[in-house]
């Protein structure tokens, strides 16, 4: 099965709940942005991501705003994963990419992360912060690109950020305007999907009918297994 939870911003503490323990090869774990296990490149780092590729299933992770982009695409490299291009940081752990869509058993994910960092003034004077973290025209227009393959038709949107118009039902305040806010709202008037999740708010919440506030829960993305509704136009 897949299952989905938020940013888990380095914390391998959020891997031992006894939910994950019962997942197998067989299983996919999304993070949805703010993974935070690629930061600084120091051994204690790669012990843990040593750990984590010991798990038994998949790992994969939009990116966030809490990234170091530059070591993620010096380190590692891109590859076909499902029907779509990932960096592979380890056999059981990936990087989804901005824009790409992916077939996991038999349903289709998009995905886009990035967003803006709301300390992003602290961040910039430390040295910690990576312009990479906001997507785009291009990785916009490779999505659409993309949606275009599919007929605008996906089971699932897996982001980052969420759509701006959340905002009120959220009780955020998204101050900062990016260009994937108004992409996010094309897709919502334009494309068909299942449900949408998204991680940034750090808030586990559903916000009928479609859409997932997701931080420490881990929801399998449907209770019931059923079988992918959209599929890549031939």
């Amino acid at each position: 099965m897949v299952y989905v939870t938020g940013d888990t911003h380095g914390d391998y503490e959020r891997f031992s709940d006894p939910y994950l323990k019962k997942l197998d090869e067989d299983d996919t774990l999304i993070i949805c942005g703010d993974f935070g296990f690629i930061w600084d490149g120091t051994r204690q780092e790669e012990y843990i991501l040593k750990k984590l590729s010991q798990k038994k299933y998949t790992i994969a992770f939009v990116d966030g705003c809490h990234e170091n982009f530059d070591l993620l695409e010096r380190e590692y490299s891109l590859k076909r994963w499902n029907g779509g291009i990932v960096r592979e940081i380890a056999p059981n752990i990936v990087h989804l990419q901005r824009g790409e869509i992916y077939t996991i058993e038999d349903e289709t994910y998009f995905t886009f992360g990035g967003g803006h960092s709301q300390d992003i003034e602290y961040r910039q004077e430390t040295g910690n912060w990576w312009k990479q973290e906001h997507p785009t025209h291009n990785e916009i227009r490779h999505a659409i690109h993309k949606l275009h393959e599919y007929d605008s038709k996906v089971d699932y949107v897996i982001t980052h950020e969420p759509p701006a118009s959340l905002k009120d039902c959220l009780g955020v305040d998204v101050q900062q305007r990016l260009e994937i806010h108004t992409f996010f709202e094309d897709i919502i008037k334009e494309c068909e999907y299942r449900k949408w999740f998204f991680g940034k708010c750090h808030m586990d919440r559903f916000i009928p009918l479609k859409f997932y506030a997701v931080f420490e829960e881990i929801l399998p993305v449907e209770p019931k297994r059923t079988r992918g509704l959209f599929r890549r136009k031939r």
